[in-house]
């Protein structure tokens, strides 16, 4: 069905409907506008964050000094590195889908079977990676100290940060931890730290060349106090915390910790619903599903979301690890 356009001098044919906007399928044009307003969703989460970061520059982590770890490497620093190696293993998934999409088009099944499971094969390797970093952040590596108005304080000797099982020490005394069945109002808290407040001021006064670190950053660098200042900063702690939470973080801000979780949360199930995806794809083409209809292009529509993912993990990477 066709409209038409009489003008003056001429008469023109439009599109009237049809199946085929731009010429894409239905499938394919759900999809993208399905990509869309899920970008647009990033979007605002990128942004608050940036807003966040920009209202608390002074003391927001450093992610040199909190993306540290690499597995099977305990105790050697390697900042960034695993994160980057988690970047390319997604961006690689990313070539093989294409790969994919290219061997469907060419009606090739064995070289689509080959592709979609290495693609499966990155997305788990990613998601797993993505879960083993969730782990040490949130385990912590130094723990830190809260004082009353919500400043975090790290300590550090010769100039290298130091975990509080450095120095800290056991003090006679019981800690019992408040639960719904004993708190007020059926208040309850998170697990104990390691140490509380009186042994880590202890083990303090007991080691003249720990010195204090704020959270205030200058010059990249956070700022270290002196001795004496340290001695009258210690005396404000109420906390020991360890790792990082929805309620503190040893690293710096608690929003960065909020928005850690969030943004690369929601961006986890992302590559995790597509890894779903991709198998159930995956299975079709080996009972031959889409031999017989004789298209792949159902391959080409999870192809165009797991590309999505991979761009959006590019974004989150540079303003979360990079900037």
């Amino acid at each position: 069905m066709e409209a038409t356009v009489t003008t003056a001098n001429n008469e023109e044919t439009t599109w009237g409907g049809g199946n085929e906007p731009m010429r894409a399928s239905y499938g394919k044009m759900m999809m993208w506008f399905f990509i869309m307003s899920d970008a647009l969703t990033f979007s605002g989460f990128l942004a608050a964050y940036g807003f966040s970061r920009f209202k608390f520059i002074e003391t927001w982590p450093l992610a040199d000094e909190v993306f540290t770890h690499f597995p099977f490497m305990h105790g050697v620093t390697a900042p960034m590195y695993y994160v980057a190696f988690m970047t390319f293993i997604l961006i690689f998934s990313s070539v093989t889908m294409v790969l994919a999409v290219d061997a469907g088009h060419q009606m090739k099944k064995n070289k689509v079977i080959v592709y979609m499971f290495l693609t499966i094969i990155g997305g788990l390797i990613f998601v797993g990676s993505q879960a083993w970093e969730w782990k040490n952040f949130i385990k912590g590596e130094y723990g830190a100290v809260e004082t009353k108005g919500g400043s975090i304080l790290q300590f550090v000797k010769d100039g290298k940060q130091i975990a509080l099982a450095d120095f800290a020490v056991k003090l006679p005394e019981e800690r019992a931890q408040l639960t719904r069945s004993r708190g007020t109002w059926f208040q309850e808290e998170a697990n104990l730290p390691s140490y509380s407040v009186a042994e880590v001021q202890a083990g303090f006064k007991a080691h003249p060349d720990v010195l204090i670190r704020t959270e205030l950053i200058h010059d990249k660098q956070k700022t270290v106090l002196t001795r004496a200042q340290s001695e009258a900063r210690l005396k404000d702690a109420v906390y020991v915390v360890e790792g990082a939470n929805l309620e503190r973080n040893e690293y710096g801000s608690k929003l960065f910790a909020d928005f850690f979780f969030f943004i690369t949360g929601f961006h986890g199930f992302h590559v995790f619903s597509g890894v779903i995806i991709n198998i159930i794809i995956f299975f079709n083409v080996l009972l031959g599903t889409y031999e017989k209809r004789k298209s792949y292009e159902m391959v080409e529509k999870v192809g165009l979301y797991w590309h999505f993912v991979d761009l959006v993990w590019v974004f989150v990477f540079t303003v979360f690890y990079l900037v």
